[in-house]
């Protein structure tokens, strides 16, 4: 061991070389995790999943009865209509003796059985959800919604979706089950990238009286998570922006969810009127309105007012997409003002704070049977809000897009923003928002304009 002069041993400080692999090891981690599929990783909502929990309630002659759970955890992002598909690899040769609140797909090849079919008899069964309104003895509990399953900061009590599930050639213990595999999850494009399946601690029920626990016979969880990335080449939505101080309007870049669709339609075309040119496609394939653009959304932030203690801002949300309701939408907005926010117009609003002490983010959504339906592409297909914020003297400015969102979200996926030197510029002739100081500027020129005289 090598020592200093005070007789203490020496610190050996990495050489170039090792600060080179050291980066190159690093650098490769953080693109291994950007572009893993099983990794997605939001910073909006770092904790947000799908977790979906398999409770085996009681054991039957060749299998077992389980109750699974969809909890949705993402704080702005759900699964809308035409809901989920939820699908699986069985481990063993499984069979799906029934189901209730829920069905497969498809029965497949079920020869071999000669008296009672089973409900499914694929390796790989893919389940939906049933539809609203179907009879009582094929519902229980959180099923029947036709797979649409809320966002967990918007109405938890709508986060959850539920099915029982008869499975049989299964096993008959914990020692004989085996989990199933390769779990997948619609919701209801791609985006969602499933874990293994994992034993955890048996779920814990109360009674209705809540006087008596009871105890599931064994539990398994998958985490689902998603990612923008796998769900769409492109993004699907975009931010323009405006202000009361230029005239100037900030479109939409131009392409900014891709031209490769070209199946779009003017807004006033007479093939507006043709009957069934609403009805949506099995493929959720959209008939977007001719745009520059070419996004199902858009986003419309304007600054509209300044006051001395105050200013105020509009939200303007567009619908391109002539084939598509967007049914319990969420937007959230990353803004520096947001810890201020004193009132907000037409809207639901819900602050993030997904690191407990940065208050620049929040939720916006419709209010219940109101404005919560955002409509197809056409006269309705707009909703719009307005919120006041207060001024703190010591960070507000409307120099350098200050006023504008860092970060715009649609139901979970971020937008385009408009490139930052085309933002709103003030006038350089009139500061706004400080007429004293408009006054105090045109006085040092006539007292300079005086002196010159003078000299």
């Amino acid at each position: 061991m090598e020592l200093n002069q005070i007789g203490r041993p020496s610190r050996r400080y990495p050489a170039a070389d090792d600060w080179s692999s050291c980066s190159l090891v690093l650098f490769i981690s953080v693109l291994a995790l950007m572009f893993s599929p099983a990794v997605a990783y939001d910073p909006l909502d770092p904790t947000g999943n799908i977790t979906i929990k398999w409770d085996v309630i009681s054991w039957t002659a060749d299998g077992y009865v389980a109750v699974v759970t969809m909890n949705n955890f993402q704080m702005y992002r759900h699964i809308m209509s035409p809901g989920w598909t939820l699908g699986w690899t069985w481990a063993k040769k499984e069979v799906i003796w029934s189901m209730v609140g829920a069905q497969a797909t498809e029965q497949g090849d079920c020869s071999k059985f000669k008296a009672n079919l089973p409900h499914c008899c694929k390796k790989t069964p893919a389940i939906v959800d049933l539809l609203p309104g179907v009879p009582y003895n094929q519902q229980i509990a959180n099923c029947c919604k036709g797979g649409v399953v809320g966002a967990y900061g918007q109405d938890p009590a709508a986060a959850v979706s539920a099915f029982q599930v008869s499975v049989g050639q299964s096993g008959t213990s914990n020692k004989t089950v085996k989990l199933p595999q390769n779990f997948t999850l619609l919701g209801p494009g791609l985006g969602y990238t499933c874990g293994p399946a994992k034993v955890v601690p048996s779920t814990i029920f109360l009674t209705p009286d809540k006087r008596r626990k009871t105890q599931a016979l064994m539990t398994w969880n998958v985490t689902c998570t998603y990612s923008q990335f796998l769900s769409s080449k492109h993004p699907t939505c975009c931010v323009s922006f405006s202000s009361f101080y230029n005239d100037t309007i900030i479109p939409c870049r131009s392409c900014a969810c891709g031209c490769e669709n070209k199946n779009c339609i003017k807004r006033d075309s007479n093939l507006l009127s043709t009957p069934g040119i609403n009805t949506p496609k099995k493929d959720n394939a959209p008939l977007l309105q001719c745009t520059q653009h070419m996004c199902p959304i858009r986003v419309h932030w304007h600054v509209k007012l300044n006051y001395k203690d105050y200013w105020r801002a509009k939200i303007a949300i567009t619908n391109f997409n002539y084939r598509m309701n967007y049914t319990l939408w969420t937007l959230v907005i990353q803004h520096p003002n947001l810890d201020n926010v004193t009132e907000v117009f037409s809207f639901d609003y819900k602050p993030l704070v997904p690191y407990g002490f940065i208050n620049d983010t929040g939720m916006f959504y419709g209010m219940k049977y109101y404005n919560d339906l955002l409509m197809e592409a056409g006269a309705y297909g707009n909703v719009q809000s307005e919120l006041l914020l207060r001024k703190d003297a010591s960070t507000f400015t409307f120099k350098k897009g200050w006023a504008f969102p860092r970060k715009v979200y649609f139901n979970g996926d971020e937008c385009m923003m408009p490139p930052p030197d085309a933002y709103p510029h003030l006038p350089n002739s009139s500061p706004v928002g400080a007429p004293p100081l408009i006054l105090h500027n045109l006085a040092v020129s006539v007292l300079a304009l005086i002196l010159m005289v003078m000299w």
